[in-house]
C-alpha cells in the first residue's frame, strides 16, 4: 500500500535509528498550486508562557477544515477526506519541545528522570529526540503539575487529575499544520527549497540531523516546523482509514491502541512524506532519533 508506513520493530537507542522508512518511490505529485489565501486575523495572534521553563504557546482559532488528502494524491490511510469542526480555540506550542525544556522537566523531578541522547548533534534549542509516546505524556504531566503549583490555591476548588496541557489530537494537528491552507504543504503544493528540514528540502541539515527549532519560516498560524525536522506524537490511536473518525476534533481512542499516530515527517523523510496530510503508524514504545512532540493546551 503506497504511503502507509508501518513500524514493526525498532531497537531503542540504536545509533542513527530513524522512524518511518519509505517506499522506494513516492506517488506522483499533484499539479502545483499556490497556497490558498488565509483570511487576515482581526488582531495579532496571542502568545503566552505559563512559566519561565514552559513552552511558548500561541492561540489557534476555532474553525472548520477538510481532513485528509484530495483524491488525486490520496494515500490509503489518508482518507476518506472528511469535514472536521474545531469548535473552540486552543493553544499550541510554537515550537517542538526542545532539549532545554526537557532538561527543565528532568531537573524538576519529572519525565521519569530520563535523559535522551542527542546523537552528538547538540542539545539546547534543538528538538528533543529519542522520546516515545509515553515519554511525551510524562512531560505533559510534569508541565501540568508545574503550572498548577504556581497558581494560588482556592479552597474547595476541584483539582484536575490531568490539567490543561496535553498532546494535540490528530485532527487538531492537521488543522494547525494546514493553518487555513488546502495545499500539500502550508506554503503551497511545490516542493520549495528552504521551507523545512527533510531529505530534499534544500537545507544544510537535510537527511543528516535535526535543525534548531525555528530555523524555517512559520506557517500562517505562527507555528514553526509543522513539516519536517522531527516527527510529532499526537494523542490518537492509529486507524487504517478515517472511516468512523470523530468530526469534532477530538482524539480517536476507540479500538486497539498498539500503535499511535505521528505527524509532520522529519529530517530523514523525503518531501512527499512531510505533507500536511501524511500519517505515520508507530508503536508508542518506540524511541528514535527523529521522534519528538509538541504540546497543546485546552483553553476554558
Amino acid at each position: 500500500m503506497i504511503g502507509r508506513v508501518v513500524i514493526f520493530c525498532v531497537t531503542i537507542f540504536a545509533a542513527g535509528q530513524s522512524l518511518a522508512a519509505e517506499p522506494a518511490t513516492a506517488p506522483a505529485q499533484a499539479p502545483v498550486r499556490p497556497a490558498a489565501p488565509v483570511a487576515a486575523a482581526p488582531e495579532a495572534p496571542k502568545t503566552f508562557k505559563d512559566c519561565g521553563d514552559c513552552p511558548e504557546m500561541i492561540v489557534v482559532p476555532a474553525g472548520n477544515f477538510r481532513m485528509g488528502s484530495p483524491q488525486e494524491v490520496l494515500n490509503d490511510n489518508e482518507g476518506p477526506p472528511h469535514a472536521v469542526s474545531i469548535r473552540k480555540a486552543f493553544a499550541v506550542g510554537i515550537y517542538n519541545v526542545t532539549f532545554d525544556q526537557w532538561g527543565s522537566c528532568v531537573a524538576g523531578g519529572g519525565c521519569n528522570s530520563y535523559v535522551p541522547p542527542d546523537q552528538e548533534w547538540g542539545r539546547g534549542k534543538r528538538p528533543v529526540i529519542y522520546v516515545n509516546w509515553h515519554d511525551a505524556q510524562a512531560y505533559v504531566r510534569w508541565l501540568n503539575e508545574t503550572v498548577r503549583s504556581l497558581e494560588p490555591a482556592v479552597e474547595g476548588a476541584p483539582v484536575s487529575a490531568t490539567g490543561p496541557y496535553r498532546l494535540l489530537t490528530e485532527a487538531e494537528w492537521e488543522y494547525a499544520a494546514r493553518a487555513g491552507t488546502t495545499t500539500a504543504y502550508y506554503w503551497g503544493d511545490g516542493r520549495d527549497k528552504g521551507k523545512a528540514n527533510c531529505d530534499g528540502c534544500g537545507s544544510e541539515w537535510d537527511n543528516r540531523l535535526t535543525a534548531p527549532v525555528g530555523s524555517f519560516p512559520p506557517n500562517p498560524f505562527g507555528l514553526f516546523d509543522m513539516a519536517g525536522n522531527v516527527l510529532q506524537w499526537v494523542e490518537d490511536c492509529f486507524h487504517e482509514t478515517y472511516a468512523g473518525a470523530p468530526t469534532d476534533g477530538s482524539a480517536w481512542k476507540a479500538g486497539k491502541c498498539e500503535a499511535r499516530v505521528m505527524r509532520g515527517g522529519s529530517y530523514f523523510n523525503s518531501t512527499y512524506y512531510i505533507r500536511s496530510s501524511q500519517r505515520f503508524e508507530v508503536s508508542p514504545h518506540i524511541r528514535a532519533n527523529n521522534s519528538g512532540f509538541r504540546v497543546a493546551k485546552t483553553i476554558e
